[in-house]
């Protein structure tokens, strides 16, 4: 494609382009302008493909950090990243697969999308839950594997363990092997960059329902309008009003539903509190675990239907955006309830157990 303006670039700073060249791109984006979906999926090629210098990917994603990223450069950095990751193929129709990868960012109280995909898996759903290991050392990855599952299964287990038991984990760095180009200075910067945003965008199944958690309430409308573009059935976005980048307990929580079907899709936006959809307020944080294995017993104790009101509650609010995405209720409050039956009934606990056994086969 043809480069964008250099914006006049003093003579001595001029030099041939090269492969992998960011500095167009880094110029567009000094000079406050927004990159559009063919460029965006340029400089993305270059980044994911390891082409551009790392202090260019730098510059880059600093520059990117400083505003709201538009849903073309979202649109065109995910479609890039999905061009490039390990797919895990099924026969299930992607319209009927589900995620519940967010973004993170946000405080943690602990790992509830992960049982939100599990309750959500035991009541007919088929999940695929894109994760990764944290920086707290309590990510999906390390919950699921201190719980016996293989998070490092091979593709036809992992095939299995969507098909017969309705819920896979699809370990990130597994599927989106490019990533390591960008990961190093990911970790440099110590703050959250459009990847952050990426990855509940990039599911290796090409999951089209989704429930994103996402750490600024600022990206509620954005990751909605980008998971519209980029085909979704239906997707509920959502962020905690106390900050956290789920539902949560202890504020009112901003969500906005997709909706896609023959006429086009929709976007409905509102608040929603604990009270309304029959839970208690109450901060989640003062449950947050401080270690692994605090947080992998919270985990089973949630599933097993013994834990505190709070964790369970939680659970209950994260679970039923999920059900609503997966098209198993019509709303939240109906969602609540469901998941509350899948807890009480056992027939989530099963559903983890069943995936620690197919994963192992």
């Amino acid at each position: 494609m043809e480069a964008p303006p250099t914006h006049g670039s003093p003579s001595e700073f001029a030099r041939p382009e090269r492969p992998g060249d960011l500095t167009p791109f880094l110029k567009l984006l000094i000079h406050e302008k927004q990159l559009t979906f063919e460029q965006s999926k340029a400089a993305f090629g270059e980044i994911v493909t390891g082409s551009a210098h790392p202090a260019e990917v730098g510059a880059f994603l600093a520059l990117l950090a400083r505003r709201l990223p538009t849903v073309d450069e979202l649109a065109g950095a995910a479609t890039v990243m999905r061009e490039h990751f390990t797919e895990l193929k099924t026969s299930i129709d992607t319209a009927k697969i589900l995620d519940t990868a967010g973004t993170g960012g946000a405080p943690k109280s602990f790992n509830v999308s992960t049982l939100a995909a599990i309750v959500a898996a035991s009541t007919g759903a088929f999940v695929a839950k894109h994760g990764n290991r944290s920086r707290t050392g309590r990510g999906s990855a390390e919950i699921l594997q201190s719980r016996g599952v293989n998070v490092d299964a091979k593709s036809d287990v992992q095939r299995r363990c969507l098909e017969e038991g309705h819920v896979a984990f699809c370990f990130a760095p597994n599927h989106h092997p490019v990533a390591r180009h960008v990961m190093p200075v990911r970790q440099a910067l110590g703050f959250p960059t459009i990847f952050n945003l990426l990855g509940p965008l990039t599911n290796p199944v090409h999951a089209r329902r989704q429930a994103v958690g996402v750490y600024d309430r600022a990206f509620v409308p954005l990751i909605a309008e980008v998971l519209r573009t980029l085909g979704a059935v239906r997707a509920v976005v959502y962020h905690g009003l106390d900050g956290l980048d789920e539902m949560t307990t202890g504020a009112p929580t901003l969500v906005a539903e997709v909706t896609q079907d023959a006429r086009g899709g929709s976007i409905r936006t509102y608040e929603t509190t604990p009270e309304l959809l029959g839970c208690v307020r109450v901060n989640p944080l003062s449950i947050a675990p401080n270690d692994l294995a605090g947080a992998s017993q919270l985990f089973q104790d949630v599933l097993e239907n013994r834990a505190p009101t709070a964790a369970r509650d939680m659970t209950l609010l994260n679970s039923a955006a999920a059900l609503l995405a997966a098209g198993i209720v019509d709303d939240l409050r109906g969602g609540v309830e469901r998941a509350r039956t899948a807890l009480a009934s056992g027939s989530a606990a099963a559903t983890m157990a069943q995936l620690v056994r197919i994963s192992n086969t």
